[in-house]
């Protein structure tokens, strides 16, 4: 009986204890000494390994809302909205981890570049980016986090997208002889005019003033007198205003006058007076862009190349390199030697020889014998970063590459067009073959 009358005593004495806590966390002043519960983060997504957070999320929606109100556009409803940030973030991991499995990494040296680079772009110094960026409710360090990841899903996309991407040599014929193809890469002029005009039914008296007047303006154009401004000075064309500025056209929406006259101009060239029955013309090529003509410096060379290796010492390559220079000196065939020593094996078949190649191609130190070298004479070993050189320089000349840069042009045009759609078809691979477990009620 005392036994459970001390029981009761105690458990008493721990109910007056408790009762006399719970009293003194309801003052205001104990309410105030209470640290605040922190809400606990949560996974609303899982990719393969990784987790997406519920805070990713919320910084995401974050950033999303403030780009759509910066363009007025409205948002969905919130559970749509939020479906679709998810699924923006869960492809972007997808895309991070293929980039981390290959290797693809983004220095500090490269994202500082990077975002001067933005920066510029906005007129901007890199601390006024930053202020922006704050002012906007980013912090700058979660800003260079997100340009990294921007950078290195560009890399990963780039790699394993375009590798996809073929273009045959055929599709490049039948896109430049199209009218799309032809309208892309056709020659487009900007034009400078200016008009003396004449009066209708004008007296030979009338026309030869406004002749002689039009061929004093050439005469001061053609000494360095500023196009613009003899245009507003002078011009009754209808342009006079702009500088006489005609803006870009192509072959076929120039002036019927001088259409003729206009393709055989080089930029910068005055071209007038012609007559015409409203007056007399002088005209300017300002500038012309797409089938302009394209001069490269080539030079023919052949080499010899000896390496270093695991059973050939540097010094014992050089003294080679010597030795097979003093034999060619000597009356001893380039060719030969070439195929017989060259440790160039694409070009050593070949007798040594690079075929004609542009000097830009070239390591510097090659590029610099190739200067000083005259035609048909054999160089003194010298080393680049591939081991030790002997060259010989067969002919030099100015090639008209054209053709290959408008080929190029339609190239790139064509991939990039290829390259978006293989991007989502690759994006809807990756995707599928993902392991994702969405746990957001309202987002799966």
């Amino acid at each position: 009986m005392m036994k459970v009358l001390k029981q009761l005593l105690l458990a008493c004495l721990c109910l007056i204890i408790l009762a006399a806590n719970i009293a003194h966390a309801e003052t205001p002043q104990s309410k105030a000494a209470q640290p605040k519960l922190v809400e606990l983060d949560r996974i609303v997504a899982v990719v393969n390994n990784e987790a997406i957070m519920q805070s990713e999320l919320d910084k995401r929606m974050q950033v999303v809302r403030h780009q759509l109100a910066e363009r007025k556009i409205s948002l969905p409803p919130e559970n749509i909205f939020r479906k679709q940030v998810l699924d923006q973030l869960i492809i972007e991991d997808i895309q991070l981890q293929i980039a981390k499995r290959a290797g693809i990494t983004i220095n500090d040296l490269m994202l500082n570049d990077a975002i001067e680079k933005i920066a510029q772009r906005y007129n901007l110094t890199v601390p006024e980016f930053k202020k922006k960026i704050e002012k906007d409710g980013m912090t700058f360090a979660e800003a260079r986090e997100n340009i990294r990841q921007d950078m290195m899903l560009n890399r990963v996309r780039q790699r394993l997208v375009g590798e996809r991407i073929h273009i045959t040599p055929k599709e490049i014929d039948n896109f430049l002889n199209s009218p799309e193809g032809k309208s892309q890469t056709e020659t487009t002029y900007r034009l400078g005019h200016i008009l003396i005009a004449t009066p209708d039914n004008a007296s030979a008296e009338q026309i030869k003033t406004a002749k002689k007047k039009a061929q004093e303006i050439v005469d001061k154009l053609r000494k360095g007198a500023n196009f613009p401004e003899m245009a507003v000075t002078y011009s009754q064309g209808q342009n006079a205003l702009k500088g006489g500025d005609l803006g870009w056209r192509k072959s076929d929406q120039l002036p019927t006058l001088f259409y003729q006259q206009v393709l055989k101009m080089k930029k910068g060239e005055i071209s007038g007076p012609i007559r015409s029955p409203n007056g007399f013309h002088i005209f300017k090529l300002i500038d012309l862009r797409g089938d302009e003509k394209h001069v490269q410096e080539q030079v023919h060379v052949r080499h010899i190349l000896i390496k270093p290796n695991e059973i050939r010492s540097n010094l014992e390559a050089e003294k080679l390199a010597q030795k097979l220079y003093k034999e060619i000196k000597g009356g001893a065939n380039f060719a030969e030697l070439a195929k017989a020593y060259s440790d160039d094996t694409a070009s050593a078949l070949n007798g040594g020889d690079l075929s004609w190649v542009s000097p830009n191609s070239l390591v510097p130190e090659f590029r610099v014998v190739i200067n000083h070298m005259p035609l048909n004479q054999i160089s003194k070993p010298f080393k680049t970063a591939y081991g030790w050189h002997i060259l010989e320089v067969l002919g030099k000349r100015d090639a008209d590459i054209s053709d290959q840069v408008r080929r190029k042009k339609a190239q790139e045009l064509l991939a990039n067009r290829k390259f978006e759609q293989e991007l989502a078809v690759w994006l809807r691979e990756i995707r599928d073959q993902a392991y994702v477990n969405i746990r957001l009620k309202d987002a799966s």
